[in-house]
């Protein structure tokens, strides 16, 4: 059965302030009054701690513990009254979190998707197009592999990715994947079936939008099969294929133009 889990932690001006590990080293360093005796406790080296000690002192913008420098063999350390409420605080949001899993488990017959959803939403990368779908096949190469994706609709995209990508991914049929694709690495083009071009994936959608700038143009494509892809043409393409919305047109897209991507467990 899988289970749902969770950390807590703090922030500090974009910076880690301390989690489960550090109030624990905290709560080590009030029991038994020593940096050194806290960091035997929670496994952490001497130097650790004292770098755990002096961030946490920095980011909370006063004292959270007071030290008397005593040598590597001790030295007495107490927690400041604000370190005291830190750990009242943490401990109490840590049942709280660990009561919100509890809660997320059981919303839904298979939960696990819809965080899956969740995170392909907060995935953040410089390709305007991101496409999620299942691998279909992998054909195995000495040096690539060619992946075949399916996506929304019923649409297959290939791609050409390294062996050793292709290992380190763990691609095979039925994996969830994305394919990544820079805008400028979708070519348009107008359906004509006397054209035969060599680009392996050739996706018939229709234009949803144009956005014109000085020299290049931004172009939105509804495909097809429902997915939306952007392309970046010259003003120059743009007016020769005289592009506007509703105007049907087909994604071209070479195979060595998609990054493959797989989402973390």
């Amino acid at each position: 059965m899988l289970s749902i889990k969770g950390t807590l932690g703090f922030e500090a001006n974009g910076r880690n302030f301390g989690g489960h590990d550090r109030i624990e080293l905290l709560i080590k360093i009030d029991e038994a009054g020593s940096i050194a005796a806290a960091a035997r406790e929670v496994g952490m080296s001497y130097k650790g701690a004292w770098e755990a000690v002096d961030a946490m002192n920095n980011l909370a913008g006063e004292p959270l513990v007071l030290r008397a420098v005593g040598g590597r063999s001790g030295g007495g350390a107490v927690l400041t009254p604000r370190a005291r409420r830190l750990i009242e605080v943490f401990q109490h949001m840590e049942a709280i979190h660990q009561q919100f899993l509890k809660q997320l488990s059981s919303i839904a017959d298979n939960p696990l998707s819809d965080i899956e959803l969740a995170r392909r939403f907060m995935m953040k990368t410089s390709a305007r197009n991101q496409l999620a779908g299942t691998v279909a096949s992998v054909d195995h190469g000495a040096v690539n592999d060619v992946v075949q994706l399916d996506i929304q609709g019923g649409q297959r995209l290939v791609a050409t990715v390294t062996h050793e990508s292709s290992v380190n991914l763990g691609l095979s049929p039925g994996k969830n994947a994305f394919a990544l694709i820079k805008a400028s690495s979708v070519m348009l083009g107008l359906p004509d079936a006397s054209t035969r071009l060599s680009a392996r994936n050739q996706l018939p959608g229709q234009v949803s939008y144009v956005k014109r700038g000085a020299v290049n143009a931004e172009v939105g494509v509804q495909l097809d099969g429902g997915n939306v892809v952007v392309a970046i043409i010259t003003d120059v393409s743009l007016d020769a294929l005289q592009l506007k919305e509703g105007v049907a047109v087909v994604a071209i897209i070479k195979a060595s133009s998609i990054i493959v991507g797989t989402f973390a467990v």
